[in-house]
């Protein structure tokens, strides 16, 4: 779908929008460590905080003795989880915590709970936090999701947890016991630690019936960690503003988050004053956590500024947790699916944790095909092994379960898997539409002729250096955020336009994209446009990545081209013929080059504003108009196909295209090739986008190949809960990823962009080339023992 709604959405000349090298606002100050965060922020006076965590799997905090830590001199104060002050705290109406700011109970390892701690430093934080008494009532815990199923376990959750503090209000079931297991309303009730999402379409058993034969496999997706780039921190004080009724907060660190911290704590947006504007790689991390939210609340206690800020090791948030599904599929001779079954075994996490797993049964790849029998079943396990905020780098939305089930297809029939997805993808509009996709036709033969694409079966092909060969190739489209409500803000101000806003919040560069876009419907270079961060700016850069990018940068369009209407008509009526005043004397005006001429007969391009029937007769952009004129636009975009249909509509698609040696004598796995091809639609900004396309596969080669969270079965605590022992992928393991851009400007967004989104990272592209290769199964990750362990060689 073209960009057919908007102004200028289909255009084809481009001057600013699409080119490379655009600079990033305040990519200087991020390479240069000029950018402060919320860890960087010192004021004067200012006291520290810290909360204790616990150092158990499940456990209760029954009593703490504080009088130890009081006495330690410069410890301002120990604030315990039944203090009255918590009181004073309205829930994060965007999410977070789950509603009480501090409780007694602890889910996982290292959840802050019971008290909170003020001192003169941090390390007489660290040194009050040991001094505490505490009396502990260890509790039943669930880090192995299968011990979760057993009937006879005890409840490690009760209805007081089973709340949604993430997405919106609790869910109720038919006897009125809100519970977060799903969010479902007609999916049956919680049993001790055991919730059921099920879905069922169109007639599995009629499905199974047209099927020559059936395919089962098990697709194991293992819990992975996020990770931020920086340490969430925040430091909060209260001030008299005579210009303001009551209190004002400062508060540093919570960037984009104002009207959240000013609901919390009571407060009119404008008497919250937020001047920062970074706040590290959040991408598709929309929350706050409990440090942000909490200091301006100490603050009041102590009446000075208060600072609180996690560690490393307290950023180990799960960007997305276990999952264990088993799929069935009915598949005829010609390699046609008729129907899926897919039972899957979900580990819940802690309570408030994101529900992005269950959401899958809605937003996921089966409704790409062209089977309608298509069931799910998902079994939610409550669980202590940790906490998913918010879906974070990757969410799987089953993709990769019809990836694998595509290549056994192809390898039980001996045919090429690009094929068989040829073969079960449905056409544009439904389901049952046989025709093919233009999107998707462009990348897979790009895609195949920049492999080289020769597909062989499992285990049959050695390189020269006796090294087994493998290939893997997956499709996905992007499920563009065409929901969200957008807002812009332009302002014509002195010859210049300026973009007011709070600035980029969570590590991506919208606010280039933007920029670059109103540039372009304005006729003006990308720096001839001023980007005022100000924290009491309306627009907030809260796109969701690229493909938020894409809906957001629509509004943008839309603004850009009310304020051009507004700039032509003042300058069409300042240089109509007529007087102008000079103190109490009128004057002839003199005439321009745009005199006489209507604001329909004008037009604006290359920093000048001229006449369309004669170019020769213009004015410089910056004169155009004396008068400060502003336009704001806000609302949807477009809706995407993904967002109305859930993957029954298809128009940009993306491949992905995975090429692996295997040493069977190390079990040492190397990515030869990495390529990436995607209809992106239209690009905006480009350094952007292959910067996210980069930034997926880093998390999709760690994911498969090393990353791994241990839990010590006995005791349920982290036993690598740390960048030593965590690994993680540097520079030096990272493949160079080729990419090859489309831009068949087949999406809805601003000029038919579409964007990337979560898909193109996986949790099984480079698990497949590897089986392509051996002939064997490995669970992610990959590392070598497991390798030689499946090979039979360990």
């Amino acid at each position: 779908m073209a960009d057919l709604l908007g102004a200028n959405g289909t255009r084809e000349d481009f001057r600013v929008v699409g080119k490379p090298n655009i600079p990033g606002l305040t990519s200087y100050a991020l390479a240069t460590g000029v950018a402060k965060f919320g860890a960087d922020f010192v004021v004067p006076s200012m006291a520290f905080a810290k909360i204790l965590r616990s150092p158990y799997a499940h456990a209760r905090v029954l009593s703490i003795d504080a009088s130890a830590a009081l006495a330690i001199t410069g410890v301002l104060d120990v604030v315990t989880w039944d203090d009255p002050i918590f009181k004073e705290i309205s829930p994060n109406p965007i999410g977070g915590v789950a509603g009480d700011y501090l409780r007694n109970e602890a889910h996982h390892e290292g959840a802050e709970v019971g008290a909170v701690v003020i001192a003169e430093s941090e390390g007489l934080c660290d040194e009050a936090i040991s001094a505490l008494k505490i009396e502990w009532e260890e509790l039943p815990f669930i880090v192995d999701i299968q011990k979760g199923l057993d009937p006879e376990f005890p409840t490690i959750r009760g209805p007081e947890w089973d709340e949604s503090g993430t997405y919106g209000p609790p869910m109720t079931t038919a006897d009125g016991i809100a519970w977060m297991a799903t969010h479902y309303p007609e999916d049956p009730r919680k049993q001790g630690n055991v919730g059921w999402s099920n879905k069922t379409e169109g007639d599995l058993d009629a499905g199974f019936a047209q099927a020559d034969f059936t395919l089962e496999y098990d697709v194991n997706l293992h819990d992975v960690v996020s990770l931020l780039p920086n340490p969430q921190a925040s430091v909060a004080w209260w001030t008299d503003n005579m210009y303001k009724t009551g209190k004002t907060l400062r508060i540093e660190g919570a960037v984009g988050r104002r009207s959240a911290i000013a609901t919390m704590y009571g407060l009119p947006d404008d008497n919250v004053i937020q001047e920062g504007v970074f706040q590290g790689g959040k991408y598709c991390d929309w929350g706050l956590r409990m440090v942000q939210e909490i200091t301006p609340l100490l603050a009041r206690r102590v009446g000075r500024p208060v600072r609180c800020c996690n560690t490393r090791e307290e950023n180990f948030d799960m960007c997305v947790n276990e999952r264990r599904a088993h799929i069935k599929l009915g598949v005829t001779r010609d390699g046609l699916i008729t129907a899926v079954q897919d039972n899957s075994l979900l580990d819940h996490g802690a309570p408030s944790s994101s529900e992005m797993t269950v959401y899958d049964r809605d937003w996921n790849g089966y409704y790409t095909l062209k089977c309608e029998n298509i069931s799910q079943l998902y079994t939610v396990v409550d669980s202590n092994r940790g906490f998913m905020h918010t879906c974070g780098q990757f969410v799987p939305y089953s993709w990769d379960m019809i990836t694998v089930g595509i290549y056994l297809i192809a390898e039980k029939l001996g045919k090429d898997p690009t094929d068989i997805a040829r073969l079960n993808l449905h056409g544009p509009d439904s389901q049952r539409d046989d025709r093919a996709v233009p999107s998707f036709e462009a990348v897979l033969e790009n895609g195949k002729e920049a492999m080289n694409w020769d597909w062989h079966p499992a285990g049959t092909k050695r390189l020269p250096d006796g090294r087994l060969h493998g290939a893997s190739f997956r499709y996905q489209m992007c499920p563009r955020h065409a929901f969200l409500s957008y807002f812009t803000k332009l302002e014509y101000r002195g010859g210049v336009v300026h973009f007011p806003t709070q600035g980029p919040i969570a590590g991506w560069f919208g606010t280039e994209c933007f920029t670059m876009i109103a540039a372009e419907e304005l006729g003006l270079n990308f720096d001839d446009i001023v980007v005022d961060y100000d924290y009491r700016a309306e627009h907030t850069d809260e796109a969701g990545g690229s493909d938020g990018v894409t809906g957001h940068g629509w509004i943008v369009k839309e603004c850009a081209n009310i304020l051009k209407r507004k700039i032509l008509e003042s300058a069409a009526k300042e240089a109509a013929p007529g007087t102008t005043r000079f103190g109490p004397m009128e004057f002839p005006k003199a005439p321009t080059p745009l005199t006489g001429y209507t604001a329909d007969e004008l037009d604006m391009a290359d920093g000048k504003v001229f006449v369309k029937s004669d170019p020769s007769k213009f004015v410089p952009f910056s004169q155009a108009s004396s008068e400060t004129i502003t336009a704001d636009y806000g609302g949807n975009s477009p809706k995407s196909a993904w967002a109305t249909q859930f993957g029954r509509k298809l128009d940009t698609m993306n491949t992905s295209w995975c090429e692996v040696a295997v040493d069977e004598d190390t079990g040492e796995v190397e990515i030869l090739k990495y390529l990436v091809v995607a209809d992106v639609g239209k690009v905006i900004r480009r350094t952007s986008l292959e910067s996210q396309i980069d930034q997926v596969v880093f998390f999709s080669q760690g994911c498969q190949l090393m990353e791994e969270y241990v839990l010590d079965a006995e005791t349920g605590v982290k036993l690598n809960g740390n960048m030593l022992d965590y690994r993680r992928p540097t520079t030096l393991d990272v493949p160079s990823v080729s990419k090859d851009i489309l831009e068949l400007r087949s999406g809805d967004g601003a000029y038919g962009a579409s964007g990337i989104a979560h898909n193109l990272a996986n949790s099984h592209l480079i698990i497949t080339a590897i089986h392509n290769a051996t002939g064997v199964w490995v669970d992610p990750p990959a590392t070598p023992d497991k390798v030689l362990k499946a090979l039979g060689k360990w």
